[in-house]
């Protein structure tokens, strides 16, 4: 693990809507520099959870820890005063279509005008570079294709440098070939930076390949967390049934 990553701690989340209780108690632990998947069936909270970490919605009870920090307290900070940063890439990529893809990831370091302009167009570049999408800053996310503009999205993550980057569904619509492109661009950032890096997924075979371990989230709570290596041999049903519709094993 890399201490440039840091924890995340989830306590007794819960996260209502009306009388619908979504996430009902969650629990989950994440280590500094850790690749955790979240894998569940359709409407069980996943992207939900998402929101809460990074501070989109607020839980209605339990507790939220990254880095340390309460997650209200890192949320009261100002920006220069925030000891890490939290990224999200969202599901649909979230680009601005009128914007050009350099300033679509150039967007949120303009946004607290604290950086020069050269530094900014530095951080545009070196993000592009690592998401291979070097040559592209002049195009139009209407003119990018869906891998491209997941490629885009994550590079405006990367820009600010984050310690934490968040993942909704980042490979959803795409082809099997863009899934594993995607899956191996997400581990060479692992890799690369030492960030920690919590993913929400359908695909388990995606889990399975990249992530340290993979969480079932299943009536609102983390039903099983193990080793994504472990996977294979878990006795929960769901993960079982998760298993077999993959294709990767399972009960039949």
């Amino acid at each position: 693990m890399s201490d440039r990553g840091v924890a995340v701690v989830l306590d007794g989340v819960r996260r209502c809507y009306g009388d619908h209780e979504v996430l009902a108690g969650v629990d989950l632990a994440v280590r500094p520099g850790e690749l955790v998947a979240i894998v569940g069936q359709s409407g069980q909270g996943k992207s939900v959870l998402l929101r809460q970490i990074v501070g989109l919605e607020r839980p209605d009870a339990g507790r939220i820890v990254v880095g340390g920090l309460p997650l209200e307290r890192y949320l009261a900070l100002a920006a220069d005063d925030k000891p890490f940063r939290i990224a999200m890439v969202f599901q649909g990529a979230a680009l601005l279509a009128s914007l050009t893809v350099a300033d679509n990831v150039a967007l949120r370091l303009r946004e607290h005008g604290q950086m020069a302009p050269a530094e900014i167009a530095d951080r545009v570049r070196r993000a592009l570079d690592q998401v291979e999408l070097s040559g592209a800053e002049q195009k139009l996310p209407g003119d990018l294709s869906g891998g491209m503009r997941k490629r885009a999205a994550i590079a405006r993550a990367l820009a600010i440098d984050p310690e934490l980057i968040l993942y909704d569904e980042p490979t959803a619509d795409l082809d099997p070939l863009l899934t594993e492109q995607i899956g191996e661009l997400i581990a060479r950032i692992r890799s690369g930076r030492g960030s920690t890096q919590v993913i929400v997924t359908h695909n388990l075979a995606l889990a399975r390949s990249i992530a340290d371990r993979v969480a079932v989230l299943d009536g609102g709570r983390i039903v099983e967390c193990l080793p994504a290596a472990e996977l294979a041999a878990s006795h929960h049903p769901l993960t079982r049934e998760f298993l077999r519709a993959a294709g990767l094993g399972g009960s039949p």
